[in-house]
């Protein structure tokens, strides 16, 4: 008898080779493993061990990242009433049936492909998001991080994970070390994971923005994800063949007060084009008061004003440059704009 594998009534080949080989104690029974042939196969020396209470690793050797990971979220899960979510004929249960739980901090950047963080393996402890209201103590190499609510997970290699901005507050919520908050933070900008003011919520949050070196580190991130947008805007431009704007000007009424900046100005068609860089959660209400009172002022002078956020120019430029086209068209049939001093940001 290969006592490697369990005897079981129910069979295993449509799980996964990690879910195979991590177990709880409950999928065990299920699958015609008694409690007491697990802990038999677990002693010393065995075929088996317990990685956390109440699961198993089906092998001696040591853990591979996937089966720390899933072995965490089973321990999780495994806490909540009625456990865990059991495997069926059709399949595994995948990532819900973990339950409201989700892999973040360091762990969760190693998952988001960060070359920053350092990998799964070399990781002390896993921290696991959970909600707030959970009864769950850290045990092992997990740890629990609790929210008041549980952000929309993202399933990678069949780990629900944290979103990046979130793991990465949780992540920078235990580091002391500057240069590492902003080389994590640059990196989320640099590399594309999500946009600086996303990441500036996530911390405002979680109260970091109260320590001075995760200040510095946020003033140097704002400023990257600004000029990062511009660039993406000036490619914008270039790729679909706009006319050239005159760039990153402020507007101001002959001998009067300042209209405010605009990021792109087309002075013959008197249209501008002003990115709005605030949270990416925020782009899909409506512009803050400050925006819209600035966009209304210069709309009664006779200005076109573009409102792009960032994240429409990285995923959808066709769009944006197509919008700014009908705004420069359409110019010719407006009345001609009030006379503006354009001065140089």
């Amino acid at each position: 008898m290969n006592h490697n594998t369990p005897l079981s009534p129910r069979p295993l080949h449509h799980l996964s080779d990690t879910q195979r080989l991590v177990m709880t104690t409950r999928q065990l029974r299920a699958h015609g493993v008694s409690a007491a042939t697990a802990a038999e196969r677990c002693r010393s020396g065995g075929p088996w061990q317990q990685i956390l209470p109440g699961v198993h690793l089906l092998h001696p050797g040591p853990p591979t990242s996937e089966e720390r990971l899933h072995a965490a979220l089973l321990y999780t899960a495994s806490r909540a009433p009625g456990g865990v979510a059991e495997p069926t004929e059709e399949g595994p249960p995948g990532a819900e049936g973990y339950g409201p739980a989700a892999i973040t901090g360091l762990a969760a950047l190693a998952l988001h492909r960060f070359s920053s963080a350092p990998p799964v393996l070399s990781l002390d402890r896993v921290d696991v998001l959970v909600p707030r209201n959970r009864r769950l103590r850290s045990t092992g190499f997990v740890r629990f991080v609790r929210t008041q609510a549980m952000p929309r997970s993202e399933e990678i290699a069949g780990v629900p994970t944290a979103p990046v901005a979130r793991a990465l507050a949780d992540t920078v919520a235990r580091l002391t070390d500057a240069s590492t908050v902003r080389r994590l933070l640059t990196e989320a900008v640099r590399g594309g994971h999500c946009e600086a003011t996303a990441i500036v919520g996530e911390l405002s949050a979680s109260r970091l923005l109260s320590r001075p070196h995760v200040v510095d580190a946020v003033d140097g991130l704002l400023a990257e994800g600004r000029a990062i947008a511009e660039g993406q805007l000036y490619e914008m431009v270039r790729a679909h063949v706009l006319p050239q704007p005159l760039w990153n000007v402020d507007l101001r009424l002959p001998g009067g007060p300042c209209l405010g900046g605009v990021d792109a100005f087309w002075p013959e068609q008197s249209v501008a084009v002003d990115l709005d860089t605030r949270s990416s959660r925020h782009e899909q209400n409506p512009p803050p008061a400050g925006f819209t009172g600035r966009r209304e002022h210069l709309e009664r002078l006779g200005i076109t004003v573009v409102r792009i956020t960032p994240r429409k120019l990285r995923e959808v430029p066709a769009q944006q440059a197509a919008v700014v086209r009908t705004a420069l068209m359409a110019a010719a049939d407006r009345e001609p704009a009030a006379y503006v001093v354009i001065l140089p940001r």
